[in-house]
C-alpha cells in the first residue's frame, strides 16, 4: 500500500487496458457430483450426529457453558461438510487437525475444564470413526489411484476436478498458483492433500487463512513469510480464503483457481486480479447442472464491460458533491486528503485497526462494547496497546456501536494512530518498508586507492623531495636468512598516524613485526629516481613472477612512456649501520652488463669465472641474482663451493636402485638437460631458490617446522646469467614481504581517508585509532588476523538501542508494533546500505582476499591498473581502480562495524556523531516521559516485594505496574500493557549484555562473541531468570492458556531440578511472556532512572546470572548439526512436522558414511521438537564418531 494519491484513467474497452496491464484469461471447468457421494455417507453422517448429541448431553449434565455446546455443534457441521463436499479422507484430516491441541486453536482459548475435555473427546471419537473407514499402513497412500479413491468416497469429484486441473499445468515452469476456497478448514485439508500426492511432488503447497469470528489462525508475520516464499518460488501453490483477495501484495501469480465460487462481484474481480503475469489464467470450477452459479459467473465476467459502458454514458454528467451522498449518514472527513469514514464503515475500521495491534498466542486485541440500554450509552473499550483506552457515547440504541466506533476513528486520527488516509500507520509503515527494501541496489562498486600513493602529474623539478619512512622488520623465530630494513619514499607526508605504527605478518616460520618509522625528508635527482625505480621493478617483478620474461618489456614500457596517474613510490634497501640507503645495490646499468660487471671489488687476488654474460671475478657472483636458462629458474648465489667442481659426485642425490652409482655434476647435466660443461675445474656456486611472494597478511592454518629440502642447489657458473649484482639474500628476503606490507599500508591510508572524510564535517576532536577503522572496513572474506564481525556485533546492539530509545521518547502514542516497524526500517540492511552508498563508504570496504600476483608494482606500466578519480567531498578526492561485486549486507555490516569502532574508542558521543554524519539522527537528550494516569499502583501489585527483587526503588511505581501488565488484562484502572516498555527493554538489555561480553572477553573471536551473545540474549534465558526470581507470580494477565503453560513449566522444573535445564538443554518451551517481562522491567527501570543504563545493569545483572562464559556456552543443536553436516559433507534429509494430541513431532535424519542416524522427538511446538530431535541425532553421531 502506498501513500501516494491514486490517478484515474478511462479506456474504451478491456483490450486497450490489456496492452499495459496483464489480464487473466477466464476458463470454466465443470465437474459432476452426486447428491449421495458414496454408499457409507448416510451411516457415517448419522454416526457423527449421534456422537454430537451424546457429548452435548454430557455437557448439559455437567452444567457446562452453553458456548461449548455450540462449539460441538459447529464442529459437527464442519465434519459433515467435509464428508459431503471433500470426501472421507479429507474429513479424516479435518478431525485429525481439530482434535490436536496445537497452536492453531479454534473458537477461543483452551481452559482445561471438564467441558473442554468433552469437546476434545468428541473430536477424538469422530476421528476414530473416520479411521475405521480409511486404510492405514505403509503400503497404502491417498496418492495411489485418485479415480479409485473417488469411487470409494475418499475424495469427491470436486476434489478430483481440482487435481486434474493442476496436472494440466504440470509443464508450466515456475508455477505460481492460488486456489481460493470459502472455508478455513478447506484450505487446511486441501494443503495436506496436495502435499502428499506424488503427482504434485514437484510443487510446494501452503495454506493461508485469516481471523474470523474469534477463530484463531495464522499471524500476519506467518502470512507475510508465506507470500515471500511464494515470490521466490519456495512455495508454488497457496490454498487461501478470501484473505488473499486483497490487502497482502502477491506478485508473479500465473494461475488462479476458484475452488469455491465467488460470493460477490467484488470477490470475483479481486481474485481474478491476483493473476498478474502475462499469459495467466483464471479457472472457475462449477458443478454441472448448477445453472444459478453458472449464470452468476457469466454476469461477473460481463460486469467489466457493463460498468465501463455505464461509466462512459455518464461521463458528461457533472459529479454530485460527495457530501450530498452522505447527507443521511454521519461521517468524519480528513480535509487534507478527503478520506472519509462513515457510521457504517467505522465499525469495520475499528476492528481492522485492532487487528493490526500487537498480539501473541495468549491474546488477540479486539474492541469490547458495554451498552447501557437504560441510559442509551455505549462505552467502547479498546486494547491496552491503543493510545485511546475507551470512548463513551450516547444516542439511538440501534446505532450505538457505530457512533462509538466513529468517535474512536475521529480520536485515533487526531492523535496520529490513523493516517490522513484513515489507515493504521503500521500498514503504511510496513508497506513503505517493503517498497524501500525492493529498491534496486547496484552490487558493482568501485575499489578505492589512496591518493597519497598516486602520482597524477609529471614532475618539472630537477630535484624531487620525498618523505622517508623506514620499514623495520623483526622476526620472532630462528632462521638462517635475516631481514634487512627497507626505506619507503613517498611524495606526501602520511601524517601522525604513520610516524610510528606496528603490525604483524604471519610467515611460514612465525611472526614478523613490521614497524613503520618516519625518517624525515630526502631529495633525489632524476637519475637516482630512475635507478631506484629500475631496481624495485626488477626485484619485485622477479620475486612475483619467478621469471625474467616480463622484466625487459616492463623496463621498455616504463621508461619509454609515462602513463598518469600511476602508483608512485620508491622502495630501497636501508642500512641500519649507516642510517641511509644502500645505493651500492641499486646503482647499475641494466643495458650495459659488461660495463657494470667488469668492475671488480677485489683489488688483488682476482679469480675469474665463466658465465653466459661473460667472464667475471668470483666476487661479482657472490650475492648475485642469476638466471639458469636451461631450466628457467632464478637463484640467489650465497657463496662459492670451493670443494666442488663439475667432476664431483652430486650431493643429496637419491639413487633409483642400489646398483646405480652417484653421478657427477657433469654427468647429471649432460643426461638430464643435454648440456655439456666446458669448465669442469671451476668451483660450483651455491644457489638458493628465491623466495615465494605470498599473502602474509592471511591467517596461517599450517606453519612449517623447517625449510624444505632442495632449498639450495649446486650450480656451474657457466650455466648462469647474472641479473643483478651485488644483491644480498637478506634484501630479497625483505622484498618478498613488500606486497603484503604495502597492501596493509594502502589499507591504512584508505582508513585515514575515511577518517578525514568524517572529520571534515565535525569540529569535535574524536580520536579513533586507524587500526579500528581498518578493522571496521575489513570483512571476514579477507581472511586476515582481524575482521569487522566483533565491531559489527557491538555496533548493531548500540544502533538498535539508540534508535529504540529515540523512537520510544518521541512517539509517545505509538504501540510496540509500530515502534518495531519504524525501528526495523531504520536499522534494516537496505537502509544502512543506502546510507553507506550515499556517503561513499563502499569504495573503502575491503572484501576480497589479497592476491600478491595482482598487486600493483609502483611505476610498473606492464599491468592494467587504470585509475579513475572520484570526489569524496568538495575538498577531497580519491582514486579508484576498477569495480568489484559487493552485497548490500556487506555494506550494512561495515556501517554497523564503524559505529562499533567509534563506540569502543570514542564512547557513545563519538558513535552518535558518526551516526549523525551518516544521516541517522539520534539524540540522548532527556525528554520527560508522558504516561496515562494510574491511581494507586499498590492496589495491583506488591511493589515493595518486587523492588526488593530488582534491588531498585521506583520513583514512579506506575511504571512497574505497566511493566507487569499483559495485554489480556483489560481493566479500566490500568491504561497500558508492557509492550512499549518491552520494546525499549529489549534493546537496552541486548546492548548492555553485548557490551559486557565484549569488554569481559576482549580476545574472543568474532564467532565466539556471537555465540555468547546468542546464548545470553534470548527468550529462554530471560524466561528462566523470571522464573528463578518468582516474577511469574506478579504478572497481571487474564489468559487461562498462559496460566496453564506457566504451571506446566514449574512442574517440569520441579521434576528435573537436579540437572541443567536452561538454554538449549531444556526440553520445554518457555512462554514468551516470561521473557517479555524481564525486558519490560529493564525498560521501566531505564525510563524511571532517566535513561541511566548503569542503574539498569546493576539491577538486571543479578537476575540474569549466571551469564554464559566461553567455557559454558553451547551451540544451538539445530545450528550445530547443520554446521557438522556441512563440514563433513553429511546428508541431512528433509523433515516434516506432524501434530497429535496437541504436540508437534519431527523426525530428523542424517546420513553419514552410508549409515542413517534418525530420531523422532515430540515437543510443545515445532521449534522444541526440532531442537530435541537435532540434539538426539548429534548425540548418536558423537557416540559413533567421538572425534567429530
Amino acid at each position: 500500500m502506498s501513500s501516494r494519491p491514486p490517478q484515474v484513467y478511462t479506456v474504451s474497452n478491456e483490450s486497450v487496458l490489456a496492452e499495459f496491464i496483464p489480464f487473466a484469461t477466464p476458463k470454466l471447468k465443470f465437474y459432476k457430483q452426486l447428491d449421495t457421494p458414496y454408499s457409507s455417507f448416510h451411516s457415517l453422517a448419522q454416526h457423527i450426529t449421534g456422537l454430537k448429541n451424546k457429548h452435548v448431553k454430557s455437557l448439559r449434565e455437567d452444567s457446562a457453558d452453553e458456548s461449548l455446546s455450540k462449539k460441538i455443534s459447529r464442529l459437527c457441521e464442519i465434519f459433515l461438510f467435509c464428508l459431503a463436499e471433500l470426501g472421507l479422507w479429507l474429513g479424516l484430516k479435518a478431525t485429525e487437525f481439530l482434535s490436536a491441541e496445537n497452536e492453531v486453536i479454534f473458537w477461543g482459548p483452551k481452559r482445561d475444564t471438564v467441558g473442554d475435555r468433552i469437546v476434545s473427546k468428541f473430536c477424538q471419537d469422530v476421528f476414530q470413526v473416520f479411521s475405521t473407514y480409511v486404510p492405514s499402513g505403509l503400503k497404502w497412500s491417498i496418492g495411489g489411484s485418485v479415480r479409485e479413491n473417488v469411487n470409494v468416497g475418499f475424495l469427491t469429484d470436486k476434489v478430483n476436478c481440482l487435481i486434474e486441473s493442476l496436472l494440466e499445468y504440470s509443464m508450466i515452469k515456475d508455477l505460481r498458483c492460488i486456489i481460493f476456497v470459502e472455508r478455513i478448514i478447506t484450505a487446511i485439508v486441501l494443503q495436506s492433500l496436495l502435499s502428499q500426492l506424488p503427482q504434485l511432488c514437484c510443487w510446494k503447497t501452503a495454506y493461508m487463512a485469516g481471523n474470523h469470528s474469534g477463530l484463531q489462525s495464522q499471524s500476519r508475520a506467518e502470512q507475510i513469510k508465506i507470500i515471500e516464499a511464494f515470490h521466490v518460488g519456495k512455495v508454488n501453490i497457496i490454498v487461501a480464503t478470501q484473505i488473499l483477495e486483497e490487502g497482502l501484495d502477491v506478485q508473479n501469480c500465473n494461475l488462479v483457481i476458484r475452488f469455491d465460487p465467488s460470493a460477490t462481484v467484488c470477490s470475483f474481480i479481486q481474485s481474478r486480479g491476483r493473476a498478474r503475469m502475462r499469459g495467466s489464467e483464471y479457472l472457475l470450477m462449477i458443478k454441472s447442472g448448477d445453472d444459478s452459479t453458472l449464470s452468476r459467473v457469466k454476469n461477473y465476467l460481463a460486469s467489466g464491460d457493463i460498468m465501463r459502458k455505464e461509466s462512459l454514458s455518464l461521463s458528461s454528467i457533472p459529479c454530485v458533491p460527495f457530501e450530498s451522498e452522505m447527507s443521511n449518514e454521519e461521517f468524519y472527513r480528513v480535509e487534507a486528503t478527503g478520506a472519509i469514514v462513515t457510521l457504517s464503515s467505522s465499525v469495520a475500521l475499528i476492528y481492522y485497526y485492532c487487528s493490526q495491534l500487537p498480539s501473541d498466542r495468549y491474546f488477540r486485541p479486539t474492541p469490547r462494547f458495554v451498552i447501557d440500554k437504560e441510559s442509551k450509552s455505549c462505552t467502547l473499550h479498546l486494547p491496552l496497546s491503543c493510545p485511546i483506552q475507551s470512548v463513551l457515547v450516547d444516542g439511538k440504541a440501534d446505532i450505538l456501536k457505530k457512533i462509538a466506533c466513529l468517535e474512536a476513528c475521529k480520536k485515533l486520527h487526531q492523535i496520529g494512530a490513523l493516517t490522513d488516509n484513515l489507515i493504521p500507520y503500521l500498514v503504511v509503515e510496513e508497506a513503505d518498508a517493503q517498497e524501500f527494501s525492493n529498491t534496486t541496489y547496484d552490487d558493482e562498486q568501485v575499489n578505492y586507492f589512496p591518493a597519497e600513493l598516486v602520482n597524477h602529474c609529471p614532475s618539472c623539478s630537477v630535484i624531487e623531495m620525498y618523505h622517508c619512512y623506514v620499514i623495520r622488520l623483526k622476526k620472532n623465530f630462528k632462521y638462517d636468512v635475516p631481514f634487512r630494513d627497507i626505506a619507503l619514499l613517498v611524495r606526501h607526508n602520511l601524517g601522525a598516524d604513520f610516524e610510528n605504527f606496528y603490525f604483524d605478518l604471519e610467515v611460514d616460520w612465525g611472526f614478523v613485526t613490521v614497524n613503520l618509522v618516519y625518517n624525515g625528508t630526502i631529495h633525489l635527482s632524476p637519475d637516482q629516481v630512475l635507478m631506484a625505480r629500475r631496481f624495485q621493478i626488477t626485484v619485485l617483478r622477479v620475486l612475483i613472477d619467478h621469471s625474467m620474461d616480463k622484466v625487459k618489456d616492463v623496463m621498455d614500457e616504463t621508461f619509454q612512456k609515462q602513463i598518469l596517474p600511476i602508483v608512485d613510490y620508491i622502495l630501497l634497501p636501508f642500512s641500519d649501520n649507516t642510517k641511509c640507503f644502500d645505493w651500492e645495490y641499486v646503482i647499475y646499468d641494466g643495458n650495459d652488463w659488461g660495463k657494470q660487471m667488469h668492475y671488480c671489488r677485489c683489488r688483488s687476488n682476482v679469480h675469474w669465472m665463466h658465465t653466459i654474460n661473460g667472464i667475471f671475478c668470483r666476487c661479482m657472483l657472490v650475492n648475485s641474482l642469476v638466471l639458469t636458462p636451461h631450466n628457467g629458474h632464478i637463484y640467489c648465489i650465497t657463496h662459492i663451493l670451493d670443494d666442488l667442481d663439475a667432476n664431483s659426485p652430486m650431493k643429496c642425490y637419491k639413487c633409483k636402485n642400489e646398483d646405480e652409482g652417484v653421478p657427477s655434476y657433469m654427468d647429471y647435466y649432460r643426461s638430464r638437460h643435454g648440456v655439456g660443461l666446458l669448465y669442469e675445474m671451476e668451483s660450483l656456486l651455491s644457489g638458493r631458490h628465491i623466495f615465494t611472494v605470498k599473502n602474509w597478511l592471511q591467517r596461517s592454518k599450517h606453519r612449517k617446522e623447517k625449510e624444505p629440502s632442495g632449498a639450495t642447489v649446486e650450480l656451474p657458473s657457466e650455466l648462469c646469467v647474472i641479473i643483478l649484482s651485488p644483491l644480498p639474500i637478506d634484501i630479497l628476503h625483505s622484498f618478498s614481504l613488500v606486497p603484503s606490507i604495502m597492501h596493509r599500508i594502502e589499507s591504512m591510508l584508505l582508513a585515514l581517508n575515511l577518517k578525514k572524510l568524517q572529520l571534515d564535517h565535525y569540529m569535535q576532536n574524536v580520536i579513533i585509532p586507524l587500526d579500528k577503522i581498518l578493522e571496521a572496513i575489513t570483512t571476514k572474506k579477507c581472511e586476515e588476523q582481524f575482521s569487522l564481525e566483533s565491531l559489527e556485533t557491538l555496533g548493531d546492539s548500540f544502533l538498535k538501542y539508540a534508535v529504540s530509545q529515540q523512537l520510544f521518547k518521541i512517539n509517545n502514542h505509538d504501540h510496540e508494533g509500530l515502534l518495531s516497524a519504524k525501528k526495523d526500517r531504520m536499522v534494516s540492511n537496505a537502509t544502512l546500505c543506502k546510507l553507506g552508498c550515499d556517503h561513499k563508504l563502499t569504495g573503502f570496504i575491503r572484501n576480497e582476499l589479497f592476491d600478491p600476483k595482482l598487486w600493483a608494482i609502483p611505476n610498473d606500466h606492464s599491468t592494467s591498473h587504470e585509475f579513475g578519480e572520484e570526489l569524496l567531498s568538495d575538498t577531497r578526492k580519491i582514486y579508484f581502480r576498477g569495480k568489484r561485486r559487493m552485497k548490500n549486507k556487506v555494506v550494512a555490516d561495515a556501517v554497523e562495524a564503524l559505529i562499533g569502532a567509534y563506540l569502543e574508542t570514542g564512547g557513545e558521543v563519538a558513535a552518535l556523531i558518526f551516526m549523525d554524519w551518516l544521516g541517522i539522527e539520534v539524540t540522548f537528550v532527556h525528554i520527560p516521559h508522558e504516561k496515562p494516569f494510574l491511581g494507586d499502583p499498590k492496589m495491583h501489585i506488591n511493589i515493595r516485594h518486587i523492588e526488593s527483587l530488582l534491588k531498585y526503588s521506583f520513583r514512579d511505581p506506575s511504571l512497574l505496574v505497566e511493566a507487569l501488565t499483559h495485554g489480556s488484562y483489560m481493566i479500566p484502572e490500568i491504561p497500558r500493557c508492557y509492550q512499549r516498555l518491552e520494546f525499549l527493554g529489549d534493546s537496552v538489555l541486548d546492548y548492555l549484555i553485548t557490551t559486557y561480553l565484549y569488554n569481559k572477553y576482549p580476545g574472543a573471536s568474532p564467532g565466539l562473541l556471537t555465540d555468547l551473545r546468542s546464548a545470553s540474549v534470548n527468550n529462554d534465558s530471560y524466561a528462566n531468570a523470571a522464573l528463578k526470581a518468582g516474577l511469574h507470580k506478579h504478572i497481571l494477565h487474564a489468559s487461562p492458556k498462559l496460566h496453564q503453560q506457566i504451571s506446566s513449566i514449574l512442574n517440569y522444573h520441579e521434576q528435573i531440578n537436579l540437572g541443567p535445564t536452561i538454554g538449549w538443554d531444556s526440553e520445554m518451551t518457555f512462554p514468551k511472556v516470561l521473557g517479555d517481562v524481564i525486558e519490560s522491567l529493564a525498560g521501566a527501570i531505564l525510563v524511571d532512572s532517566e535513561y541511566n543504563k548503569d542503574v539498569v545493569w546493576k539491577s538486571m545483572q543479578p537476575l540474569l546470572e549466571p551469564i554464559v562464559t566461553p567455557d559454558t556456552v553451547k551451540l544451538h543443536p539445530v545450528r550445530e548439526l547443520h554446521e557438522l553436516c556441512q563440514r563433513h559433507s553429511y546428508v541431512m534429509k528433509p523433515y516434516s512436522v506432524s501434530y497429535k494430541e496437541g504436540l508437534a513431532s519431527i523426525t530428523i535424519e542424517v546420513e553419514a558414511y552410508g549409515i542413517t542416524y534418525s530420531h523422532t522427538c515430540t515437543g510443545e511446538n515445532k521449534k522444541t521438537a526440532k531442537r530435541l530431535a537435532c540434539k538426539a541425532v548429534l548425540g548418536s553421531l558423537k557416540a559413533r564418531m567421538p572425534k567429530i
